[in-house]
């Protein structure tokens, strides 16, 4: 699959949990990376929070050609371009706004943009989305919110994220209009720290083994 022919649910294919990467040193970024996809987890979602955010993906755009790099927390079309210079492949938003969805498609950059409640699922649709996150998903109700949109939102598909763990996500991939999760367990900080990447390839195949 070419970068062209790349769609956010298409992401959805490659595995159940999409890991939500806050990198805080460049150094860390390849290694992480090449520890994930070592796992069997090739799509990463690096947040734009920190000022190493860019720089570290696009070196592993770079050095870790399998990885599926794309961009998360886009917040502005500042941001999209800067993400697609770096090499990002998708990019993700906490939350659904006209500009930044005008923007992401100026650039081919394809969006999962980010809802709350009913009414955002609707604006994101208007503009032509149907594959949305969910987030805070824990915060904002959960699997009983996403059995609620299914309802009025049959065609409508979710990637819940927000306070996800190993022991819920389960309970989230077995619901029909959720396609994948996102989670922050499979880049513990600590791990990272230490450097300790073996551990990182053991939740990310943990991970894999979490399909519904």
């Amino acid at each position: 699959m070419t970068a062209n022919e790349l769609t956010t649910l298409s992401l959805a294919e490659h595995g159940p949990v999409i890991p939500v990467i806050v990198i805080q040193r460049l150094a860390d970024a390849v290694p992480l990376a090449q520890a994930l996809v070592d796992g069997g987890v090739k799509v990463l979602e690096v947040t734009l929070r920190t000022p190493v955010a860019l720089a570290a993906m696009e070196a592993i755009a770079r050095a870790v050609p399998e990885a599926i790099v794309g961009a998360g927390t886009l917040r502005s079309v500042a941001d999209v371009q800067v993400a697609r210079n770096a090499g990002c492949r998708f990019g993700v938003s906490p939350g659904f706004t006209d500009a930044l969805a005008d923007a992401c498609r100026t650039q081919g950059l394809p969006l999962l943009p980010g809802v709350s409640t009913a009414s955002e699922v609707m604006q994101a649709n208007a503009g032509g989305y149907h594959f949305l996150k969910l987030f805070p998903a824990t915060a904002v109700g959960g699997v009983n919110l996403l059995k609620a949109l299914g309802g009025p939102f049959p065609d409508v598909a979710f990637c819940p994220t927000g306070g996800i763990t190993p022991e819920t996500a389960p309970q989230f991939l077995q619901l029909p209009n959720v396609k994948v999760c996102g989670g922050s367990w499979l880049t513990p900080q600590d791990a990272v720290d230490a450097g300790d990447w073996a551990r990182i390839t053991r939740l990310a195949r943990e991970a894999g083994a979490l399909r519904r």
